[in-house]
């Protein structure tokens, strides 16, 4: 077994049977820490070494005295800069907040930690997770491990460099735009931002009330992100927004084959333009599952891209959540100040300008659900770009017409709430993973699941990963 890319699911089998002791694992991660994270910048604070070691060693003594231990148990873990988890700082990759230590866990890390994974550190994002690239002042930027020359994405991009670059099998990531599809699209991972409530939030983010934002499984394989939701899915009383339990088990729903399925596909949404390397991987991977039996069908919407309603909505409620620590304006990125500086401006009006076009885009996705049981695009319209940045304003050469047409295709789905899943279409050209999304119907995740299992078994990755 490669302890770099063995999925999280394998390597939970193998230290259930003892073929891998916590011990070991956390010695490789060590190991990772030392020689892979200074090239990637995705981890910005670890635990000390020793600390890990007897935590590891704990789990080992809870396996010799035969108690019972959860389904992550020895598993490393990392956690997004943008959550707490008691004794590390959460600095949101700000200035602001740099001296900030956590003094409890959120709702979702407590469920990974009680069903025992062992938290490792703090993985990078962008300031307040605003954009599609992770790069801060704080830390510096994050770099992609099939190209250390592009960004993994963001705002999760920590998160993903560190599971596509081998250094642990697991670590958080949450969504409010593209945040956990977009470094799945660019690292070539699983990324599924699941319907709001499904990973409850807690204690403060339960009352973000942009519901765009969710917390949402990053992964290698998607057995793996069904073994995520089965820990961490369920209400929770600080969120009170958060779903019952589905009553099922995500593992047992993946192995289920999935119905012949009806698959719209949309390869601009109406407003958007994809790099021909992105489209032609996506097709590709769509003529696979029409060979399996699925019915593909080009559809053509003519939506307009939501990008500055979204956005208003999105710095209105950053700004509500963290305004009041913004002692010093300068200190904040000046990309994230322009999102400042809009929220100011925003009026009520306006917002209920923004909640009008959300409903109508919700009417429009639901148009398209009840024809089809899925709907596919491309995950991004461009392939991974610069690590600092910015976001190209062009795709092939060509200018596109909103500042966010480079990464056009999650952040409708945040608005109107579907669950969405990216998985690797394959690789482009340039050899950089390429991501497929499909779409759909509001809390049908096992539906998703279904379908990306299958999808992974007709292109599989599992071998096919980032050299470093």
């Amino acid at each position: 077994m490669d302890l770099r890319f063995a999925s999280a699911a394998d390597l939970a089998r193998a230290v259930q049977r003892g073929d891998l002791s916590p011990t070991q694992l956390m010695e490789f991660t060590l190991q990772q820490l030392e020689h892979v994270n200074p090239k990637l910048n995705a981890f910005v604070a670890t635990h000390p070494a020793d600390r890990l070691m007897e935590q590891a060693r704990a789990v080992e003594q809870r396996f010799a005295r035969k108690e019972e231990v959860g389904p992550l148990a020895g598993l490393p873990l990392g956690v997004k800069d943008l959550e707490d988890t008691v004794g590390l700082p959460t600095t949101h990759g700000s200035l602001l907040f740099r001296d900030r230590v956590a003094t409890r866990d959120t709702v979702q890390v407590a469920r990974l930690k009680q069903a025992g994974a062992i938290v490792v550190g703090k993985t990078n994002t962008p300031e307040f997770g605003y954009t599609a690239f992770t790069h801060n002042r704080v830390f510096g930027p994050t770099r992609n491990p099939w190209n250390l020359e592009r960004t993994p994405g963001g705002s999760s991009g920590g998160s993903s460099a560190a599971i596509a670059g081998g250094i642990v099998p697991l670590a958080t990531a949450s969504d409010g735009g593209g945040s956990v599809r977009i470094p799945a699209a660019f690292t070539g991972l699983v990324g599924l931002k699941p319907s709001q409530g499904r990973i409850p939030w807690g204690p403060e983010d339960a009352l973000r009330f942009s519901h765009c934002i969710v917390s949402g499984p990053l992964t290698r394989s998607v057995e793996d992100a069904a073994l995520w939701l089965d820990v961490t899915v369920g209400p929770h009383p600080e969120d009170p927004f958060s779903l019952p339990h589905p009553g099922y088990s995500y593992r047992e729903v993946i192995r289920q084959q999935p119905p012949r399925l009806r698959i719209a596909y949309s390869p601009t949404l109406g407003y958007a333009r994809p790099a021909k390397s992105v489209q032609a991987a996506v097709e590709s991977a769509l003529t696979a599952l029409e060979k399996a039996g699925h019915r593909i069908e080009w559809i053509e919407l003519t939506l307009e891209d939501i990008v500055f309603d979204w956005a208003r909505l999105m710095a209105v409620e950053d700004y509500a959540f963290h305004g009041a620590h913004f002692h010093d304006e300068d200190l904040l990125d000046p990309g994230y100040r322009i999102g400042v500086e809009l929220a100011k401006q925003l009026r009520p009006a306006d917002l209920g300008d923004v909640l009008r076009l959300r409903q109508r885009l919700v009417a429009s996705f639901e148009n398209v659900l009840a024809r089809f049981d899925l709907l596919a695009t491309p995950t991004t319209a461009a392939e991974p770009f610069a690590a600092e940045g910015p976001i190209p304003l062009e795709v092939d050469g060509e200018p596109v017409a909103t500042p966010g047409g480079a990464i056009a295709y999650t952040y409708p789905f945040n608005f109107s709430g579907h669950p969405a899943i990216s998985l690797r279409a394959g690789r482009s050209p340039s050899g950089l993973p390429v991501g497929i999304q499909f779409v759909g119907p509001r809390f049908r995740e096992d539906l998703l699941l279904q379908l990306a299992a299958e999808f992974e078994q007709l292109l599989p990755w599992a071998h096919d990963w980032p050299t470093l």
